[in-house]
């Protein structure tokens, strides 16, 4: 990884002027760009004095999740600063920051503000999440973003202020969109600037360009004044959308009556967007050029115009608040309509073969029925080509594993942090779920009720699709409790205390005074690999277990107790001889996990650890046992 090493990262005064503020974070320039947590009574153009640390990002630890180290160092900022103390010494004097500034507290000043942000200053952070994940659910998160279609139209309310039609209007145009742009850096911004302004002198000097080569001009141009676009993942959906929708510019101006050109200008974004909505949130909704036929109108006709004219005119301020209340009225229900088709994240090659039959499609839209049976073919991939693995998620200080094979999905506990607000389901799990192609789970064990095993299960069974919860032996405790309402609500099935699960041994059954020793200890063989999940459970478990059953040379071993020393006795390990073992743990957990005397218990096998390792996948594929981490 490339790292700035103009900033001392021991240093502890740091001089900044804040370059941009959202609701959660805040961007600053200490000689490099660096971001932290938002700071109340902070403004744009601010120059601050900091004593704090520097802190590089944490590295992806998940398969196939967001890598927001990547995505941090791709913008230019590669340290998070922790802060001690600040004191905002003066203001900066940088023109394009003042007037970012100004235009932040004229805002700030509006009920629509959260709307206002994304619209003129391409902030979506202050719209919330939960609308967010409805607008991306429904295939309509691209209109939050300063695209062309806001480009179009500021050029519209440009023209009818100024009707004169010459260079000099159009150069007055060009230094206005410009200025936009360094207000924001908007990615897609600069692509639709680029081919306005490309196009245009295209014409007034006569140079014969085609459509294709102004097109492949305006990508080259990005390229070299923005050399990280290639990164970014706007830089792709606002490509490769407008590429297609202009190479189809001559279907479309055959196409008389609008309705039916929306309709079409719809199929092109979705089939387009389609192998980058695949490879990157790993389902799509089949209904999306619908709700695009039906939202994009209300913003691009209504919601966006009346949002400038709200800046400019804050009287309007309610009639743009009312808007946007039916819009989320409207969106909320159509996001209740569940039209998502899951589809496991493919290769390169895959998204490559996706977009030859794309244009073909294009070129031939009555094939479209290939293109439905390839999502098809992908979309039954895991029955079509059955494998079996194991996948140890990290989820902190936690355990929450998944066994896949071709008959089932089971997912060992669920993660859990009592401290944290963070939806490890929402953000991690299923998510990760979704990137292999699974879209339900026929059951979910928890092995125990400790928060750090079953603290995500609400969660998990509110926003996936979970067949049956299977509980372990003993009382049920509040946590437990309070999941049962939701399984009841939700009529799923759920037993406690069972002996066995197709292939899945129950070796521990009997009743102790501890939500540990009461831990479900699951022994399975997955083509002919022995596997032992011991979640929690301490030596005295371990000794009744030895004494029950007759186990040994177990192949993978799923370390008891996250590495306790209350748990995996010499004794225990001696007899069952793991030749692989997992802890799954926490990152500097204040437990001290792993325990070094477990750690030389276990020094015959070999140790995977969730905290150096991140994610295990352990495949087994032509009865072979491949061990793989992230």
């Amino acid at each position: 990884m490339k790292t700035k090493t103009s900033i001392d990262i021991s240093k502890k005064d740091f001089i900044c002027t804040v370059t941009s503020v959202s609701s959660t974070k805040m961007n600053l320039n200490c000689n490099e760009e660096v971001e932290t947590d938002i700071i109340e009574n902070i403004e744009v153009g601010d120059i601050l004095k900091i004593n704090g640390t520097l802190e590089e990002y944490s590295k992806n630890t998940n398969f196939n999740l967001f890598n927001y180290k990547k995505y941090q160092n791709i913008r230019g900022i590669f340290y998070k600063l922790n802060i001690n103390k600040y004191q905002v010494i003066d203001k900066s004097s940088n023109i394009v920051l003042t007037i970012k500034r100004i235009i932040k507290n004229r805002i700030s000043s509006l009920k629509s503000k959260n709307y206002l942000e994304s619209f003129i200053l391409g902030d979506k952070s202050y719209i919330s999440k939960n609308q967010k994940d409805i607008y991306t659910a429904l295939g309509i998160i691209h209109i939050f973003a300063i695209s062309g279609m806001h480009i179009s139209i500021l050029i519209e309310l440009i023209n009818k202020v100024n009707k004169k039609n010459n260079i000099r209007k159009s150069i007055f145009t060009y230094i206005l969109l410009f200025l936009y742009y360094l207000l924001i850096k908007s990615i897609s911004l600069l692509r639709s600037m680029i081919f306005i302004i490309t196009k245009d002198l295209n014409k007034y000097f006569n140079l014969n360009l085609s459509k294709y080569r102004i097109i492949a001009i305006s990508i080259l141009l990005i390229i070299i004044l923005r050399p990280y676009a290639i990164y970014e993942v706007g830089f792709y959906y606002s490509s490769i959308i407008s590429i297609g929708i202009h190479l189809q510019s001559r279907r479309l101006n055959r196409i008389k009556n609008k309705v039916l050109k929306i309709v079409y200008i719809s199929f092109i974004a979705f089939i387009l967007s389609l192998p980058l909505n695949i490879y990157l949130y790993y389902e799509i909704n089949l209904l999306s050029i619908l709700y695009n036929i039906i939202l994009v109108p209300l913003i691009s006709v209504f919601i966006f115009p009346l949002s400038l004219i709200t800046f400019i005119f804050p009287i309007f301020d309610d009639i743009l608040c009312f808007l946007i209340n039916i819009f989320e009225f409207i969106t909320s229900i159509l996001s209740s309509i569940n039209t998502f088709i899951i589809l496991a994240k493919p290769p390169i090659i895959v998204i490559i073969i996706y977009y030859i039959l794309i244009t073909v499609v294009l070129i031939k839209p009555k094939i479209t029925y290939l293109l439905l049976l390839v999502i098809l073919i992908h979309k039954n991939i895991n029955d079509i080509m059955p494998t079996t693995y194991v996948l140890v998620l990290d989820v902190g200080q936690g355990d929450a594993i998944l066994v896949h094979d071709y008959k089932s999905n089971i997912l060992i506990d669920t993660g859990g942090n009592k401290n944290s607000s963070y939806d490890i389901s929402n953000n991690i799990t299923i998510k990760v779920l979704k990137s292999f192609g699974i879209d339900r789970l026929d059951y979910l064990i928890l092995t125990h009720g400790d928060f750090d095993h079953m603290g995500e299960a609400i969660n998990l069974v509110s926003d996936f699709k979970v067949e049956n919860v299977i509980f372990n032996c003993g009382e049920y405790n509040d946590l437990e409790k309070e999941l049962i309402k939701v399984l009841n609500d939700k009529s799923i099935e759920y037993y406690s205390c069972i002996n066995r699960l197709n292939n899945f041994h129950f070796l521990q059954t009997r009743e102790y005074n501890n939500e540990n020793d009461n831990s479900n200890v699951i022994y399975t063989e997955l083509k002919g690999y022995k596997f032992m999940f011991m979640a929690d459970a301490s030596t005295t478990t371990e000794k009744e277990i030895l004494n029950k059953y007759n186990l040994s040379n177990i192949d993978v071993l799923k370390v008891g107790h996250h590495g306790s020393k209350t748990s995996s006795s010499k004794d225990f390990i001696n007899k069952i001889k793991p030749k692989y073992s997992i802890i799954s743990v926490g990152k500097n957990n204040r437990y001290g996990h792993p325990n070094k005397e477990v750690l030389e218990n276990l020094k015959e096998s070999k140790i995977y650890r969730t905290d150096q390792n991140g994610s295990i996948m352990l495949n087994i594929k032509d009865n072979k046992l491949k061990i793989e981490t992230i």
